[in-house]
């Protein structure tokens, strides 16, 4: 993440959306920890480029294991009027490319992939998540200083 961020906020809450292919897994997992992280304190959406139909179980699993449960959710589409009116997309891996508008930031975390050592199941999911985490804590850290 670069160092000097700067999120023009639309509203006195800063509003996040977490962005990935399918938005059942990373997205997902980055939008669990940072409600989790700040609460009220940060609005908090997660969507996919190309969604798909249920959230993924070993991505669920993993943030059961620290108290957060995202079995609840669905993968959605990105929303044109949230994306618009957010300040800040974090599109979360290589393969998803959105088209912010003026005025809302985008980063990307080219997270880790565990799968290209040779790390599957829950054991990547947990590195996977362990990523992220570290990365919403930092984001959360400076959403949450304004």
């Amino acid at each position: 993440m670069p160092d000097n961020l700067t999120i023009t906020e639309n509203a006195a809450t800063p509003s996040v959306l977490f962005v990935c292919v399918k938005n059942g897994g990373k997205s997902q997992m980055a939008a669990g920890l940072m409600r989790k992280a700040v609460g009220e304190a940060v609005e908090v959406h997660s969507a996919g480029t190309k969604p798909g139909t249920a959230v993924n179980d070993l991505s669920a699993e993993s943030l059961a294991e620290v108290g957060i449960d995202i079995t609840g959710e669905t993968p959605k589409p990105i929303d044109p009027e949230l994306l618009a009116r957010v300040d800040l997309v974090v599109t979360l891996g290589r393969e998803a490319v959105v088209n912010a508008p003026a005025g809302v930031t985008l980063i990307n975390w080219d997270t880790d992939e565990p799968s290209e050592r040779g790390i599957d199941g829950i054991e990547r999911m947990r590195l996977v998540r362990d990523d992220i985490a570290a990365r919403v804590t930092a984001l959360a850290a400076e959403l949450t200083a304004r």
